[in-house]
């Protein structure tokens, strides 16, 4: 099974561009759109699609992950520009004492008990931050058979927009909470590492959240 990483760079001056860009839903609306419509109600899961939004000094960029290729002249004319490119080299590759930098754009939440949510107010599902959120990490870094060596955390404007069909008055509103995690690990187990970045992290992988990047570390000089 091949997995495929796609970068999308947006034109400022699309007007669709820009609407995709400042919302989560409208942006897993136009993803979608790239792969066949036959896959049925779970075709996120389907092609194993993520993604993520990444800010870059000329605007932001669209990182996109499957086990589909995309066709990107789905895209509107003048929407940006494209490169699709295979990461088979990069996971086979993968072995054990390898030190990789990674990135993971995720929804750090917990689930309180049923007694606990009524004991203190809380919600089902409670957003973590700050040492909350980087232990929930270093947990969800351990099922994927990595050894975390370096870890920094910047909490991320939430991804959220409406779902649903527009002016059906069935609308509802999608709101994930986003932590950004980048640091160095070892990788302890390959075959773990290859199901979770194919699979994804966390909740949200519909709407930016869950994608994990890696790239070897270079060794010092």
């Amino acid at each position: 099974m091949t997995v495929w990483l796609t970068r999308i760079i947006p034109d400022p001056r699309s007007r669709e561009a820009r609407r995709d860009t400042a919302g989560a839903v409208d942006l897993h609306r136009r993803l979608m759109s790239l792969f066949p419509s036959d896959a049925g109600p779970q075709a996120r899961a389907h092609f194993n699609v993520l993604f993520r939004t990444e800010d870059t000094p000329t605007g932001p960029h669209i990182l996109m992950q499957s086990t589909h290729q995309p066709d990107p002249t789905r895209l509107p004319d003048g929407y940006g520009s494209h490169l699709t490119r295979p990461l088979d080299a990069l996971l086979d590759a993968l072995r054990p004492g390898l030190t990789i930098h990674y990135r993971c754009v995720a929804n750090a939440v917990r689930k309180p008990g049923a007694t606990t949510r009524t004991a203190y107010n809380l919600p089902a599902v409670v957003p973590l931050s700050g040492a909350a959120a980087d232990e929930w990490w270093l947990r969800q870094a351990d099922t994927c058979g990595l050894k975390p060596l370096a870890l920094h955390s910047q909490p991320l404007d939430a991804a959220q927009g409406l779902r649903g069909t527009r002016n059906s008055g069935a609308q509802h509103r999608v709101r994930h909470a986003r932590t950004r995690f980048d640091g160095t690990a070892a990788i302890i187990d390959p075959d773990q590492l290859r199901t979770k970045i194919t699979e994804g992290i966390g909740r949200g992988k519909a709407y930016g959240c869950g994608l994990l990047t890696i790239a070897p570390a270079k060794a010092p000089r």
